[in-house]
């Protein structure tokens, strides 16, 4: 695959619908674009804490007393992963009155993934880092659905099928193993009409927030491969020329 060079710093999140390929997308773009780093919320709060560094322990006691770790918590674990690459000054916090200065070095490019998920997230990341593009992605529902119906997995080794798109070479088994392929227990269809309808009412006011901010842009597409040359072509516009 070609590469492309940034000119200018990417803080970036992608908001979609389960199922929409999120996940493909972002390596897509760090394929295309080697600038560009991936900032996961959930894997920073994992990783902090089985180093047992101080906000993993306090995370790690909020979470065993069947509490949700707080929104100032996450931003803490966000802000500690980019001050440690130089890319927001080290002197940033979280009660800052004014948002931090980022770097504009195109190494300093991030997708930053699970956070935040509301507009009163988004709000409290807007005084802590602006971010300058959100990618709204959108796949119908039914197009959404035949896929979920379609997918098949093996359970042992996490690889997924596709019936439509990625089949096993033999039906029903699993290409490395040849052991049988199954259905995860909530990939039934109602299930995942109700994660969407959970998903628009939530990701809606999210949407509006970073609109009135003027750097939403939406995508749409019945396919990951027709959203990935639009997805590049705007990162270009934006950042590579």
């Amino acid at each position: 695959m070609a590469t492309s060079k940034l000119k200018r710093a990417a803080r970036v999140i992608l908001v979609g619908a389960p199922g929409v390929g999120k996940g493909t997308q972002a390596e897509r773009l760090m394929k295309r674009f080697p600038q560009i780093s991936a900032v996961s919320s959930g894997d920073l709060l994992r990783t902090s804490v089985r180093n047992k560094t101080p906000l993993g322990l306090e995370a790690e006691s909020t979470m065993r007393a069947g509490n949700l770790v707080p929104d100032g918590m996450i931003l803490k674990l966000i802000l500690n992963e980019l001050k440690a690459k130089r890319w927001v000054p080290l002197k940033t916090s979280v009660s800052d009155a004014l948002p931090a200065e980022p770097s504009d070095e195109p190494d300093a490019s991030f997708i930053l993934d699970g956070f935040p998920r509301t507009a009163a997230q988004a709000s409290r990341l807007d005084a802590v880092i602006p971010v300058n593009l959100v990618v709204s992605l959108i796949t119908p529902t039914n197009i959404i659905l035949s896929r979920i119906a379609s997918r098949w997995v093996h359970a042992p080794s996490g690889r997924v099928y596709n019936t439509d798109f990625n089949a096993p070479k033999v039906e029903g088994k699993d290409d490395v193993t040849g052991e049988l392929l199954t259905k995860r227990p909530d990939d039934d269809e109602e299930t995942w009409k109700q994660r969407l309808r959970k998903f628009d009412e939530t990701s809606q006011p999210l949407l509006d927030h970073y609109d009135k901010k003027g750097v939403l842009w939406t995508v749409e597409g019945n396919s990951s491969d027709e959203i990935t040359p639009r997805l590049y072509r705007e990162f270009e516009r934006r950042f590579a020329e």
